[in-house]
């Protein structure tokens, strides 16, 4: 079939997913994929039980457009439990298909044409689109590597009057960086008397490492008070491909957000909200979930320390990013290809988490993989010279 009209397209520089396309890329070479960010292995058994008791007793039908309350009421007894915030589950929790469908909702609830939104770049490659598609413009903060830092100072200089919205995420994909007391502390100063929202994307929330504590927006009254927080279960409890999420936001903002969410995906999947009701009852699942990570993380690590890649710091999430400088001179979007096809391990290049495709020579693997995975990449890339 072939279309005759024109086209006016809303996103005209954007294609593919670089995870779609690499992990078709691994698919086509028969490479092992540690590149699009999901695990190899099954959610606790407990938690699929969960879900085929809900389907058995006919929990099947629509769900409340908000989500289930018990769930709500549980998400909110969890904030409170983990960082002391007081948040009501009626009126300023919304249950949602993922933690990227609550992103674009946020966003597109509350910027409008001409408004700024700061990114801190490279980031998570939902956010630019969104804030095009709602008419907004985005500015760049660049974060370099290794260290990936925020200089706070310099952030305060991107700030005009058409500043609407900042977003934050920690632990950070791609880059496997936490944000600090420090850093939460400056955001806080330096949105003091404004109307600017933060979107804080904490979907790894519980995946953090070395001992460090998550900095959640929702520690800090002053930025709770101005915050839509994301979450997200698939990547607490290992079911990426279920699609449920959540946004925690004052109820003025929750109040807006529901406005494009009914009209978005109105409800999310009813047997699994029942799951995840149940599931938080159950606290040591994500109470252990950073040294679960934490071992994976140092597993894979020892396993290419032999390798000519240069490991750089990884305090959550379940990514880790290296360099490739001393193998090759190539982009890294052709390195990453030429590694699937002739090494048969895909990886993410970190380049196209940049605005304008900052190549630093560096690669994101994805170490949220069977033992057994990890050490079959590990030898072939140790095998590279």
């Amino acid at each position: 079939m072939n279309f005759k009209g024109s086209i006016r397209s809303k996103l005209p520089g954007v294609g593919t997913t670089i995870f779609t396309v690499m992990s078709a890329y691994a698919r086509e070479h028969d490479a092992i994929n540690l590149s699009q960010g999901f695990p190899d292995f099954q959610p606790d058994s407990l938690l699929q039980g969960e879900v085929e008791r809900a389907i058995k007793s006919g929990n099947n039908q629509y769900a409340p457009m908000a989500g289930l309350i018990t769930l709500r009421e549980g998400i909110a007894a969890k904030a409170e439990s983990l960082y002391g915030a007081k948040v009501d589950g009626e009126s300023e929790i919304t249950i949602t298909a993922g933690g990227t469908q609550a992103l674009f909702t946020a966003i597109a609830a509350m910027i409008s044409e001409n408004d700024e939104v700061i990114l801190f770049s490279p980031a998570y490659d939902s956010y630019a689109p969104a804030v095009e598609l709602a008419g907004g413009k985005t500015i760049h903060y660049n974060m370099e590597a290794p260290g990936f830092v925020i200089n706070w100072k310099q952030v305060q200089k991107l700030i005009t009057q058409r500043t609407r919205m900042i977003v934050i995420n920690s632990p950070h994909n791609p880059t496997g960086t936490i944000l600090t007391d420090k850093d939460m502390k400056e955001l806080q100063k330096l949105t003091k008397d404004t109307d600017i929202i933060i979107l804080s994307d904490e979907v790894y929330e519980h995946i953090i490492f070395d001992g460090e504590m998550h900095q959640s927006v929702l520690r800090y009254p002053a930025l709770a008070e101005r915050s839509m927080v994301v979450g997200s279960f698939g990547k607490t409890y290992h079911a990426t491909g279920w699609k449920v999420g959540y946004c925690i936001a004052p109820r003025e903002l929750t109040a807006e957000f529901r406005k494009v969410h009914q009209f978005n995906v109105f409800s999310v999947s009813t047997p699994m909200q029942y799951a995840y009701a149940e599931i938080l009852n159950h606290p040591h699942l994500y109470q252990e979930l950073g040294a679960f990570y934490q071992q994976k993380r140092d597993f894979f690590r020892d396993a290419i320390k032999g390798s000519k890649f240069e490991l750089m710091d990884s305090k959550g999430t379940y990514f880790q990013l290296v360099s490739y400088k001393n193998i090759s001179e190539e982009k890294d979007t052709d390195f990453v290809k030429w590694l699937t096809r002739e090494w048969k391990v895909a990886a993410i290049p970190v380049s196209v988490f940049y605005h304008r495709n900052l190549d630093q020579k560096v690669i994101r693997f994805c170490f949220a993989k069977e033992n057994e995975t990890l050490e079959k990449a590990a030898e072939k890339l140790c095998k590279i010279k």
